[in-house]
This record gives C-alpha cells, structure tokens and sequence, in this order.
C-alpha cells in the first residue's frame, strides 16, 4: 500500500521548518503480508522516508498526530485481512480492534442443560393414564368373572291367616264387595358367590285378584353373606280393598270357597365385588298362581316348576 504526502502536510513542513538541503531519494520496502499465507497473493508497499534533519523525525510534535493515524491504520489494516471473511462481519471499536462475541458463537450455555427427552409432566401424566387402564382392565376381569353368579330365589309357601269378603260401600259411597286378607309369604335366597356377599331387596309384592291387588308387601333390605342360604318372611296384607265389577265372578260362602289368585314380585341383589367401583346387580321377576281357600289355614306349598323366575 502506497503513503503518499498530502497537500496539507506539504505546507505544514514547509511552514515549520527552515530551507533545508535536497530532499534524499524515498526508499520503498516491501513486506509479504500475512494474506500471503492465506493463499492472496497481494502484498503490502509501505514507504521508508529517509529524514535530513531532527525535524521530519516521527517525534517531532507536527508529524507525531500522522505518524500514529499511519500506524493505527497500518495496524488495523493487517489485522482485518488476517482475519479475512469472518473478521469483516464483525464491529470494530474505536482501537481498532475487533468485538468478539464468544457467547453467540459458542451458543447458549442453558441449552446444553435442555432435556431433549419426554418432560417430567408427561411423564406423570402417562404413568397415570397407563394406572388407570391397567385398574380398568382388572375391574373388567373381576367384573366378567362375578356376573355369573346370580341369586337364587325360590318361593316357599304362602300362608293365609286370613281372607274375608263381604258388601260395603268405598270411600265414596259406591256399593261393592269389600276384601280383608292377611297373609305371610316365605322366601329362600341363596347366595352361590364365592367372592363377595349381596344385598337383597325387592319391589312390592302383589296377590292380585283378577288384576287387582287385594294384598301387598315389602321384603326389608338385607346383607347375606357369601354361601349362604336365607329364608326370609314378608306379610302381605289388604284391609277393605273394594273389587267393584271383579267382585262379581267372587262366591264365597260360610263354608268357604276356593278364589284364585295371583303371587306377583321382582326381587333384586346387589353385590359389591371392589366396593362400590365393581359391582354386580341381579333382578329376578317372580310369579306365582296360587288358589285360596278361606276354611283352610294350613300353609300352601310351592314347588319350583309352580312358578316361573324370569
């Protein structure tokens, strides 16, 4: 790179020093420069003045401002193309010298720390879920193998204390056959399940007299269990119960009568495998035709094929 004396220079050395002799010839060194290694083969020229007097020495105080500004930029100059691309796209402060960010090229030193994996949350969240199906699919199983095992319901006998029929008015004053029964019906419950015990309850139970219920009960909730046989009782009873135009086809007399009835009742067990989470439920529906005759108070049997468990 070529120096040369500007205008201003000239005329500041004139006007600050006396005539001096000629001036010696200028002698120009060349150095390679370090873009020679970089596979450039520009070199650098830098003029050597040869000085005549103390006066146009560097350290004379009007040339000492150009000689700084000349190494400065000289300084400056070799180093930018030592760095070549990279150090061009970098800022330079006011020295001269190149601002290096070391954080931006190196990156983030939080994402090396960063977990690349599944989060602590979905970690949890999928333990969860895979608990909750694996708790459900058991449930299934223990529900499937307690469905089986259903209540067996069996009606005993029925025994009528009694069973009166005679003429009165209803609650309004309409002539009609007037019906009083009391009776007491029993019922075994056999509980098969191996696993768990039942609750056992039923709807009303009705004895209908041509569709019309002329006695009812209700068997109280109980718990048996597991094995079990139970034979449990139920009073069925109807006091004045007005028959109006079913009352007709009804002949008793003092010596009695046979009057056919109907045994009508739904009875329903309840077992609780894994607490109230599994549970089994169980209803069966009864029925059973039974004649009553009001002389005989001896308890009437059942057999199973007398009534039908659906």
């Amino acid at each position: 790179m070529m120096h040369a004396k500007s205008d201003s220079d000239v005329t500041s050395l004139a006007a600050s020093s006396p005539p001096r002799s000629p001036k010696r010839p200028v002698y120009y060194v060349q150095s390679p420069s370090r873009d020679s290694h970089d596979g450039d083969k520009s070199s650098s020229i830098q003029a050597t003045p040869v000085y005549n007097s103390p006066m146009e020495s560097p350290s004379h105080p009007s040339f000492g401002r150009h000689s700084r500004e000349s190494s400065a930029s000289r300084f400056s100059g070799n180093l930018r193309s030592s760095w070549g691309r990279k150090a061009s796209r970098k800022r330079v402060n006011d020295k001269g010298w190149p601002e290096c960010n070391v954080i931006q090229e190196e990156g983030n030193y939080d994402d090396l720390h960063e977990d690349k994996g599944i989060s602590r949350r979905c970690q949890v969240v999928l333990a969860f879920l895979g608990f909750v199906l694996l708790f459900t699919v058991f449930c299934l199983i223990i529900w499937g193998a307690a469905r089986p095992y259903d209540a067996d319901i069996i009606v005993k006998s029925l025994a009528v204390n009694n069973f009166y029929a005679g003429e009165g008015t209803d609650n309004t004053g309409v002539p009609t056959k007037l019906v009083t029964v009391n009776c007491s019906l029993k019922i075994n419950v056999h509980n098969p399940a191996t696993m768990f015990g039942i609750h056992v309850t039923s709807k009303t139970i009705h004895l209908i007299f041509s569709e019309i219920t002329v006695a009812s009960g209700e068997l109280s909730k109980y718990y048996q269990p597991r094995k079990s046989h139970r034979t449990v009782s139920v009073v069925l009873h109807g006091e004045k119960i007005p028959l109006y135009g079913a009352g007709a086809g009804l002949a008793l007399s003092s010596t009695g009568g046979a009057v056919p009835l109907m045994l009508d009742f739904e009875i329903t067990s309840r077992g609780y495998v894994v607490g109230k989470l599994v549970r089994v439920t169980h209803r069966k529906h009864v029925s059973c035709p039974v004649v009553v005759d009001s002389k005989n108070t001896k308890p009437i049997k059942f057999s199973r094929k007398s009534c039908t468990y659906v």
